[in-house]
């Protein structure tokens, strides 16, 4: 007997069909790699407290930097301390500091130590990165201590500030490239300016192994191993702006295109630029 039926179209067999094969899973997502290095931001929002003083709404530091208010030298004007917590920045990590002045706010930033930028495990370069904002009327003066370069770290540091038209500003940069009898690591500055929106400042430093040619030579630093700038931004200065001037033999007053002036210097050490930029700060800030 046969183990097939037909009846009229219809087919049917004694064999059961292969059963379906099962689905295949899709892969296991692979997680993100996580970044290299520490990422930490302090915020700082300073405003007119109404009494003729200033008060900081927000004072919030992550990580290395850790923030504590200070007293100030003027009643007016509220006082803020950035405060190494950690060993940073190595390479990999992304720092930022990010201040605001409201209208008619006054505020002194200044950190407690030197920054030493180290090397990292992951052979990656280390960013800095300082934002600053001033409203109308407010005064901002930035007034860290010197950024050392250390063998072997490779640093980007960016620092932007947009001021209001009315709005003051003094601020300090020092690099000392290595310590003592130590050669430097890569350092690559750039600071950015603007005041009502239009460009004020806008310049950038490479010095280092890996730098382009001639940072070392005679028109570059000449040899020198430490350097800084102070920026004084001054509503007062587009009535009378501030004249051009040498400061001993390698420091020098640059009057700029808008209500500002621009003191750059270079040292054997950071002890000689720090004398240089504060004579000129109590010259042209307040």
């Amino acid at each position: 007997m046969s183990g097939t039926t037909t009846t009229g179209t219809t087919t049917s067999t004694g064999t059961a069909p292969a059963p379906a094969a099962p689905p295949v899973p899709p892969p296991p997502l692979t997680p993100p790699t996580p970044p290299a290095g520490l990422r930490a931001t302090a915020r700082i929002h300073a405003v007119a407290d109404g009494r003729g003083g200033t008060a900081l709404p927000l004072l919030a530091g992550e990580g290395p930097l850790a923030l504590r208010r200070t007293r100030s030298s003027s009643g007016a004007e509220a006082g803020v301390m950035l405060v190494g917590a950690m060993t940073a920045p190595l390479g990999g990590d992304h720092l930022t500091v990010e201040a605001t002045a409201g209208p008619g706010a006054r505020l002194a930033l200044a950190s407690a130590a030197a920054t030493l930028a180290l090397p990292g495990r992951s052979g990656e370069p280390a960013r800095y990165d300082v934002h600053l904002t001033l409203e109308d009327g407010a005064s901002l003066r930035w007034l860290p201590e010197p950024l050392v370069s250390v063998r072997g770290s490779d640093l980007r540091v960016r620092t932007r500030v947009r001021l209001a038209p009315t709005a003051r500003l003094v601020l300090r940069e020092e690099q000392v490239l290595g310590r003592t009898g130590e050669a430097p690591g890569l350092l690559r500055s750039r600071l950015t300016v603007e005041s009502g929106g239009r460009p004020l400042l806008d310049q950038e430093l490479a010095c280092g192994p890996g730098a382009p040619g001639g940072w070392d030579g005679p028109a570059g630093l000449a040899g020198h191993r430490a350097l800084g700038q102070l920026l004084v931004v001054d509503p007062a200065f587009a009535a009378q702006p501030p004249a051009a001037a040498v400061l001993g033999e390698f420091a020098a007053v640059t009057p700029l295109a808008g209500p500002a002036v621009l003191v750059t210097a270079l040292a054997a050490d950071a002890l000689r630029v720090r004398e240089l930029l504060d004579a000129a700060c109590r010259t042209y800030g307040w």
